[in-house]
């Protein structure tokens, strides 16, 4: 079973340098945090911001592919987590109907599917296991979740998740 989650944003985790993304699920309060490259992360943020290169990047590039291929992304599942190491599969389909799934880097699989407007889902073994658990609150519930996440993400390391 899979969870429908959304990016809330990327940002570069201290004192480590090690840039982060993190994700919500959509109904709920739980966060999974995925550390990433720096080239990734910068590609995740210029998709969340809607800003195109002059030239394609390399995920936009796989999108066009995709879509000259006539091949439609049809979801992105973060699959597990194995010593620390995020997996990720895309979902996808052509006019023969789905092609077998592609197993993907999470960074490369959300960049994709920001820059297609497609779901990212999350497994709810790997939201149990790996995911955060923050209360929501009243008004303003969006920034405080992100800002008492903020908190935790400063004292923990990568390697608490392995």
């Amino acid at each position: 079973m899979f969870t429908l989650v959304e990016v809330v944003g990327v940002r570069i985790e201290m004192p480590s340098n090690q840039p982060i993304v993190l994700l919500k699920e959509m109904e709920g309060t739980t966060f999974l945090p995925i550390w990433v490259g720096s080239v990734e992360a910068s590609a995740i943020a210029f998709a969340q911001q809607e800003l195109r290169p002059s030239r394609p990047l390399t995920h936009d590039l796989i999108v066009e592919m995709l879509e000259s291929s006539g091949t439609t992304l049809t979801a992105v599942h973060i699959t597990d987590m194995r010593d620390g190491i995020f997996y990720a599969e895309l979902q996808m389909r052509n006019a023969e109907g789905p092609i077998p799934a592609l197993s993907a880097r999470p960074s490369d699989a959300i960049a994709i599917a920001l820059r297609t407007k497609t779901n990212i889902l999350v497994s709810q073994d790997l939201l149990a296991s790996a995911g955060i658990q923050i209360p929501a609150g009243a008004e303003g519930e969006s920034e405080q979740e992100v800002e008492a996440f903020r908190e935790f993400l400063d004292q923990i390391n990568p390697e608490d998740f392995a």
